[in-house]
């Protein structure tokens, strides 16, 4: 678990990393969510994370994450990353009804509107629009790419994070894994972006890594199929017909 921007001050504990970059994101309605600085230190402690689970001989990384309200944000970095409309990006998240709806919807708008954001500055865009969590997950998926180690990604968090990263660099989308299709409509216009098929279509609408992980035994289960199996030439099947 890693404190990338809790407002408070969490006590120490086992399994828990202080990384702490800011207390919160500021207000994207009314100009960047982060610094271009805060953002590169979210990234930058993404990768080093990734780096040390790697090191430690973890052979695939889950995402997962934990944010109050962070599916706005989620659905505004998709709008800038794939050019969709806030009204097709935007779902419902923990379940708000119409009026709120309709609100976080114009939120979105707004926060697009105080952000003109440069195509060509995937780095700038996650500042502008994007949590810690964001920036982190981000980073996160670099680093595993970076190490070529798998990373299966969970929601729609996820995705647009990894929308970040695949801009940042393209190469990474080589070690990405969709672990499951979000009931939240910008998951599946990111998925689509990425060129990603999601492992699992359960409808969930959830995080916390959980969608990932129901799809980790089909990734492990793959990859043992294409180690330990036995090709046609190994097991001496002939395929000509008699």
């Amino acid at each position: 678990v890693v404190d990338d921007g809790v407002v408070g001050d969490l006590p120490g504990a086992a399994g828990l990393l202080p990384r702490k970059v800011a207390r919160g994101t500021a207000d994207f309605t009314r100009g960047p969510a982060m610094t271009r600085e805060q953002a590169l230190q979210a990234l930058e402690g993404g990768i080093e994370v990734a780096r040390d689970l790697v090191s430690a001989g973890n052979r695939c990384l889950v995402t997962g994450d934990m944010g109050i309200a962070n599916t706005t944000p989620a659905a505004a970095l998709v709008c800038a990353f794939t050019g969709a409309d806030p009204a097709r990006a935007t779902g419902r998240g923990t379940g708000v009804d119409d009026a709120t709806f309709e609100h976080k919807v114009d939120v979105v708008r707004r926060a697009l509107a105080a952000n003109p954001v440069d195509p060509a500055d995937p780095i700038g865009t996650l500042a502008a629009l994007g949590g810690l969590e964001h920036a982190a997950l981000a980073g996160f998926v670099l680093g595993g790419a970076a190490l070529r180690v798998p990373v299966l990604l969970d929601g729609v968090i996820a995705g647009s994070a990894a929308l970040a990263a695949a801009a940042i660099s393209p190469e990474a989308l080589g070690a990405c894994f969709a672990g499951h299709r979000s009931s939240e409509p910008g998951h599946s216009l990111a998925l689509d972006h990425l060129g990603l098929r999601p492992l699992v279509d359960l409808e969930l609408r959830l995080g916390e890594g959980s969608g990932a992980l129901l799809a980790l035994p089909l990734l492990q289960g793959a990859a043992r199929v294409l180690r330990d199996v036995a090709t046609f030439d190994d097991a001496g099947v002939s395929t000509a017909h008699a």
